[in-house]
């Protein structure tokens, strides 16, 4: 009797070590986002991101996501990588300058001419250059550039806009973002900073009329529901990236590595096409509820370009000019080179 009671006991001791070998095996990387589910980036977290990290580890690579700014916000969220509150954590390109210059390229007017092109650079050669950059210089190393909204387009709530010059005298809500303040000065109206959670009743009463935000965007806060004339005139692009603390990288083993790296890239693809159908459910319901909706030429476009040169040239310093040529090179933006050239931004 007294063997086989040391019998049981051994077999339980196994089992609960083995069980402990287990949980240890298993890896948990929190993601804070501001994305949530019914959006490009929280579906494509929860489809493709999540489980394809499962799936090729097995289990050993779990990924919690925290949506909705549950945890903190963009910039909060890299602050917590640094922390080690966090592992991964998604934000504008605009907002990761908070960090450092390394994807400040993205956030340059004109560096893309449409949405196909800026997913396939952004996916591409200038992602892997850049992010390696962020990485050696913000302590973050991003996986991807994507997009969240396309490009900003120009809605206002007084008349018909086709070329700058149509801005003139109008208050312009603006955010924070130096380049969009001079892109919105030069064009000709009044730069106006204004809180995007209030700005709706802004339009609404005539404290801002027009906005330059991603459409999908106008479309959730129903902005087309005051503001009656649009013009895609493009320009800025919502980048976006996700990323892992560099330090908290280098913890995990190789094979954990390769199973984040094959689930992020499995995430970029996901939320470039999610992305894509959000544009263009937003541009064609916006279409059906306003007064106008107006695609410049491309002598006017030449016109909305030149208002842009000031703003690379404010930007000179916080990106490669030579990566940026070669850019407008593919897309056979040569005119605009030239320009820009002229000008000092290249």
């Amino acid at each position: 009797m007294r063997k086989q009671t040391w019998i049981k006991v051994l077999a339980i001791a196994t089992v609960t070590l083995a069980g402990a070998q287990a949980a240890s095996a298993e890896t948990v990387l929190k993601l804070g986002t501001v994305g949530r589910l019914g959006m490009p980036i929280g579906d494509a977290i929860e489809q493709a991101l999540v489980p394809t990290a499962a799936e090729v580890s097995k289990g050993q690579l779990i990924i919690e996501p925290h949506y909705r700014g549950s945890l903190c916000g963009e910039q909060k969220c890299g602050e917590q990588v640094d922390q080690g509150l966090l592992q991964l954590w998604t934000s504008s390109t605009a907002n990761f300058g908070n960090f450092g210059t390394a994807l400040a390229i993205f956030d340059l007017p004109y560096l893309f001419k449409d949405i196909e092109s800026a997913d396939a650079i952004s996916s591409g050669w200038l992602s892997d250059i850049q992010c390696k950059e962020a990485a050696e210089t913000t302590g973050h190393m991003c996986f991807t550039v994507y997009s969240s909204g396309g490009f900003r387009e120009l809605g206002n709530t007084k008349r018909p806009v086709h070329v700058p010059n149509d801005l003139k005298g109008l208050k312009w809500r603006v955010t924070k973002s130096p380049i969009e303040y001079t892109l919105i000065k030069n064009w000709g109206a009044v730069p106006v900073p204004y809180d995007w959670t209030q700005l709706y009743q802004g339009l609404q009463t005539g404290v801002v009329s027009g906005q330059y935000v991603a459409i999908p965007w106008q479309y959730v806060a129903k902005l087309q529901e005051v503001a009656k004339y649009y013009t895609q005139i493009g320009g800025s692009w919502s980048g976006n990236q996700i990323s892992i603390g560099v330090r908290q990288f280098e913890k995990l083993t190789p094979e954990q590595q390769a199973w984040l790296k094959t689930a992020t890239a499995e995430f970029a693809n996901s939320v470039r096409k999610l992305d894509q159908e959000w544009v263009k459910d937003g541009i064609e319901a916006i279409k059906s509820d306003v007064n106008e909706w107006y695609e410049p030429n491309e002598e006017e476009m030449a016109l909305w370009r030149e208002g842009a040169i000031g703003a690379w040239v404010n930007a000179k310093g916080t990106f490669d000019p030579v990566l940026a040529e070669r850019a407008l090179s593919e897309q056979g933006l040569n005119d605009f080179i030239v320009s820009l050239k002229k000008a000092g931004a290249l």
